[in-house]
């Protein structure tokens, strides 16, 4: 296989080429193409990759660098993408202007989550246009966030095979795991909602019920995410992206009380990380990069990826187009939803039963998410504050409208669809 990483600057390539070779007996990889626009960090990656291989045993694979994507993508079978449009600068921003009007600053959540999608989009789709060029049947495996709106985009607007994925679907196996000392792959449960806007219920062990006082071992782990009282009531595993939504206040207090954002602290943080990188005697990752956070999503990457390749039966959560699955939403909505995944494709589950506590507010984000996706595309000011208006965490018209002109303005080195002169 041919395996092209976009956005391989990111201090994440080398978990990938971690995973891949304690997978070497099932997957066979004579390529590793690495791209990103950032040729210096690049240069920093690939030199220390080159070094890694040797250490995990990967000398029979090839690496290849690339500022051009057209370069690397010829005769790929596989592109992971991971890419972060205007970097942590632009992220910082996404957190401060929200706060500075009073609302949730973040970067995959609320205002910054949709100027994020905004800025993505149109390269994800470009992306899509030159994979139909250099490998049509290449699928594209997503990981850069918000990663259930960029899975939307693809499904609607490009012809290649893609999938959005985020480490945030095992958290109740590796928590449940922990718990019971059980394996993570013997844990199943059902799965309702988005990407970052997701529960899991009926969780099992080798497909038995967990007893009660166990569940609330499990579901303990989430007391910051809602009030305990509220996770007891309603049986959910929520996503930790759940607080901005559930304890907004005291999120959005704690937000404007910090002395930094996290974007700034990432920020900070990465450059100590490919610092450790940068040094030629250095063969393993640095110890920050388990501060970094969005630690497993190689693991989800790989694990897919296998599957696809070997034709192997695989239970997964994944953001996938809808297709019936769960009736309170539209066929061609991006779910995040348990899939069986296998060399035919992915296949969303069906949730008859999904959790009555939230399936409003989950059909309230993907009312959302659908609008910023067409705005994104279409550069239109009026559908993208309609998005803003309808996202749960803003609905304030008045104050929606010059939230939106700064952040546009803000970005617009990055938004030439809202822009005349392009």
């Amino acid at each position: 296989m041919k395996i092209v990483i976009i956005g391989a600057g990111s201090p994440y390539s080398p978990e990938i080429v971690k995973e891949l070779s304690v997978r070497r007996d099932r997957l066979l990889v004579r390529e590793i193409a690495l791209h990103d626009i950032d040729a210096p960090r690049l240069q920093i990656i690939f030199d220390f990759l080159v070094r890694y291989a040797r250490t995990l045993n990967m000398t029979h694979v090839r690496f290849t660098a690339h500022t051009d994507w057209h370069q690397a993508l010829s005769g790929a079978d596989y592109v992971i993408t991971q890419y972060r449009v205007g970097g942590n600068k632009a992220r910082i921003k996404d957190e401060r202007i929200p706060i500075k009007h009073g609302f949730i600053g973040q970067e995959t959540t609320g205002p910054g989550g949709m100027m994020k999608a905004l800025r993505t989009i149109p390269v994800a789709l470009s992306l899509a246009k030159a994979m139909e060029s250099h490998c049509p049947r290449a699928m594209l495996i997503n990981y850069t966030n918000p990663a259930g709106m960029i899975a939307e985009a693809l499904s609607t607007y490009a012809s290649i095979r893609s999938v959005g994925l985020c480490a945030g679907g095992i958290r109740p196996a590796q928590e449940t795991a922990r718990v019971t000392g059980c394996a993570e792959e013997a844990v199943r449960y059902d799965y309702f909602g988005l990407n970052h806007m997701n529960f899991a219920y009926n969780i099992t062990i080798n497909g038995g019920p967990l007893p009660d006082d166990t569940l609330q071992k499990v579901l303990e782990s989430r007391w910051d995410e809602a009030t305990p009282q509220w996770i007891r009531a309603c049986g959910l595993f929520p996503s930790s992206y759940i607080q901005y939504y559930f304890r907004t206040g005291r999120m959005f207090d704690t937000m404007q009380a910090a002395p930094e954002t996290r974007g700034e602290r990432a920020q900070a943080l990465e450059k100590v990380i490919l610092d450790a990188y940068a040094d030629p005697a250095r063969d393993q990752p640095p110890p920050e990069l388990q501060l970094r956070g969005g630690g497993g999503y190689s693991q989800v990457a790989v694990g897919l990826l296998q599957a696809i390749q070997n034709n192997e039966d695989k239970w997964m959560v994944c953001n996938v187009p809808n297709r019936g699955a769960v009736s309170c939403l539209p066929n061609d909505a991006v779910i995040e939803a348990g899939c069986l995944v296998n060399g035919a494709g992915i296949v969303p589950l069906p949730q008859p039963k999904f959790p009555k506590q939230v399936w409003g507010l989950v059909c309230a984000v993907k009312n959302y998410e659908q609008l910023a996706v067409e705005a994104a595309v279409t550069g239109d000011r009026d559908i993208a504050l309609a998005a803003l208006v309808a996202h749960p965490l803003v609905r304030d018209a008045d104050r929606a409208s010059p939230l939106l002109e700064e952040m546009l303005e803000a970005n617009r080195a990055y938004l030439p669809q809202f822009f005349e002169e392009g």
